[in-house]
C-alpha cells in the first residue's frame, strides 16, 4: 500500500466524490424547485393572460440549464481527481 501523506490522504477520494455528489444533488434540487414555483406561476399567467404563456417558460428553462450546469461542474470535479505523482489512492481505482 501507497505511503499516506498530508497530499494525499487516505480519505481524499471521498471528499471528491462528496463534492460531485453534492453538485448533483443540490444542483438538481434547485432546478426542480426552480421548474416548481415557475409552474405555478405559469399556470397563473394562463388563467388571466393567456398570451403570456410562452413568455412565462423562460424560467423554466432557466432552471433546467441549472441542472445541466451542475452536471458540468460534477465531470469537471471528477476529471480533477487524480493522485500525486508517485503515489495512488487505494481506495479510487
Amino acid at each position: 500500500m501507497s505511503e499516506v501523506t498530508e497530499t494525499a490522504p487516505k480519505f481524499a477520494p471521498f471528499f471528491g466524490m462528496a463534492g460531485i455528489a453534492f453538485a448533483m444533488i443540490f444542483g438538481c434540487a434547485g432546478a426542480a424547485y426552480g421548474t416548481a414555483k415557475s409552474g405555478i406561476g405559469i399556470a397563473g399567467v394562463g388563467t388571466f393572460r393567456p398570451d403570456l404563456i410562452m413568455k412565462s417558460l423562460i424560467p423554466v428553462v432557466m432552471a433546467g440549464i441549472i441542472a445541466v450546469y451542475s452536471l458540468v461542474i460534477a465531470v469537471l470535479i471528477a476529471g480533477d481527481m487524480q493522485p500525486p505523482p508517485d503515489q495512488n489512492y487505494p481506495l479510487f481505482k
